[in-house]
């Protein structure tokens, strides 16, 4: 490939990537939309229903105005499956980077990064260390599975990583949940998606709960044991009646994932990460001919 077919196809991949970046914040994915669908019918606060009316007005007005679902459009995180084949590879990082500066003009995105010590907001939704982009290399792969993630600074202030003392054993990770969802969830304009990672350290674990809430709404871990704490957690915290926004009502989450690895004997690391109501991630596959497929917003079209 010459140099300036190499060129236009990384623009082609850069403009494939802001689009998808622009639409997901306007357009909730499948399963949020669905999720929202079912607490709203099975609510019977007054209130809550008229919230609940007011979420599906604003998303319906969001999509007709081509603006984005909540004016706090986040910081971007992308989290990256990509084969060591993918021929864009190494191009990957500067594109990612680049698409994030185009759908900030595009979708337009406010701009949320704000250089540390400095506190200068660039402008451009970039800076150091941003886009964060977490990167999973996978042998022999020629394809790039793309998750864009909107971390709004409400549904990240609950956000906590702690590491427990081994004979607080499962019970004190279900306390942690517990004190972390009561006392801040309400920032994070709930029913929240609640994200817990277990592990050793509070790094391992922060990133397994950012990974746990992009996973699709009702999945569940492949361990039954975990599948079924997540199932008591999710049954648990909606038994606190926040409902939407705070307010009351039936549902306090939408749900709640695991994601988990191998511990110290000596440690349990634990973190909770949160998704509001306006839940802005995607997943977008991008094969090696560039032609992609949108695997969560299946009703939107690029």
């Amino acid at each position: 490939m010459n140099i300036n077919n190499k060129q236009d196809e990384l623009g082609k991949l850069t403009q494939i990537i802001a689009d998808f970046t622009a639409m997901i914040s306007t357009r909730m994915p499948d399963d949020v939309v669905d999720k929202l669908k079912a607490l709203r019918d099975a609510e019977t606060s007054p209130m809550a229903n008229i919230i609940y009316h007011t979420m599906f007005d604003n998303m319906q007005r969001a999509i007709e105005l081509n603006r984005p679902a909540c004016q706090d459009t986040g910081e971007i995180m992308f989290f990256v499956k990509v084969g060591t084949r993918f021929p864009w590879l190494a191009q990957l990082q500067s594109v990612l980077k680049q698409a994030v500066e185009d759908a900030t003009v595009k979708a337009p995105l406010r701009h949320n990064a704000v250089e540390i010590f400095d506190e200068v907001n660039t402008g451009k939704n970039t800076g150091s260390g941003v886009p964060w982009v977490t990167w999973d290399l996978i042998p022999d792969g020629d394809e790039a599975e793309i998750e864009v993630y909107m971390a709004g600074g409400g549904c990240t202030l609950p956000g906590r990583s702690k590491v427990l003392m081994p004979s607080e054993g499962y019970e004190g990770v279900v306390k942690f949940v517990f004190e972390n969802i009561s006392t801040l969830a309400v920032n994070a304009c709930p029913p929240v998606l609640v994200g817990v990672g277990i592990a050793t350290s509070v790094e391992t674990a922060a990133v397994l709960s950012r990974k746990a809430i992009l996973r699709p709404i009702g999945t569940r871990h492949p361990n039954p044991k975990a599948a079924e704490l997540e199932l008591r957690l999710e049954e648990g915290l909606n038994k606190l009646g926040i409902g939407p926004q705070g307010l009351t009502g039936n549902s306090s989450v939408m749900g709640v994932h695991i994601e988990s690895a191998a511990r110290h004997p000596s440690t349990i690391g634990v973190a909770v990460s949160t998704g509001c109501w306006a839940h802005r991630r995607g997943t977008l596959r991008v094969k090696a001919d560039l032609s992609f497929e949108n695997i969560s917003h299946t009703r939107s079209a690029l």
